[in-house]
């Protein structure tokens, strides 16, 4: 039996606070060809219009949409025209917050996971938020989804919150708007946190996350 979903008053509050205590949680993605769950372990916060590195930094657009919306739900978008990445929207309706999930380990669906990703190990599985998408099986399809509704497609569980003293953070991967923010956070020590990326290739555009 699943483990009781987080409720939508656990998205709705400060993303910088909200990312960090999801770390230990977990998504649930139910799909014809099996169910996978991961376990977070690594996050990233952005803070909507107030954050340069934020997709909703500029207003909204119709791939930001879902941002906008309430809280506990899934902005899913594509990039670099290979990847997709999954967010979990947070805060009040409109205010288009955001936490990129971006690292975790698979605990259920295991072997649907390596059939997404045969040549993965098990470390590797998730490790990285286009990793994650492609074992849970996310594409542009989950965009929109709800997280917090019972025998939904795709759910957030309360899981073992990560242990305070393990929780490390700092700057962000992969931007180069407020690449210094400190709003990173992982799970200090689990093998299935990605490694830390300070700068974005020359030859290819910096996409924002969140």
């Amino acid at each position: 039996m699943d483990a009781a979903l987080l409720p939508r008053e656990f998205f709705d509050g400060p993303v910088d606070e909200i990312a960090p205590a999801l770390l230990g949680h977990v998504l649930r993605h139910r799909t014809p060809d099996g169910d996978v769950a991961v376990r977070l372990t690594e996050v990233e916060a952005y803070a909507g219009p107030l954050d340069p590195a934020s997709h909703a930094y500029r207003g909204r657009t119709p791939r930001n949409e879902v941002m906008f919306g309430p809280p506990g739900h899934a902005y899913v978008y594509f990039t670099y025209g290979m990847h997709f990445c999954m967010n979990l929207v947070c805060g009040p309706e409109g205010t288009s917050s955001a936490v990129l999930v971006r690292a975790g380990e698979i605990i259920a669906g295991e072997e649907t996971a390596r059939a997404r990703r045969p040549r993965s190990t098990v470390r590797d599985l998730a490790r990285g938020p286009a990793r994650l998408c492609e074992a849970l099986g996310i594409a542009r399809a989950q965009n929109g989804l709800d997280v917090c509704t019972p025998g939904g497609e795709l759910t957030a569980h309360r899981g073992e919150p990560a242990d305070p003293a393990r929780i490390r953070r700092g700057p962000r991967t992969g931007v180069t708007a407020a690449k210094d923010v400190p709003w990173r956070f992982w799970i200090d020590g689990d093998p299935s946190v990605s490694p830390y990326r300070p700068h974005v290739p020359r030859n290819r555009k910096a996409a924002a996350s969140g």
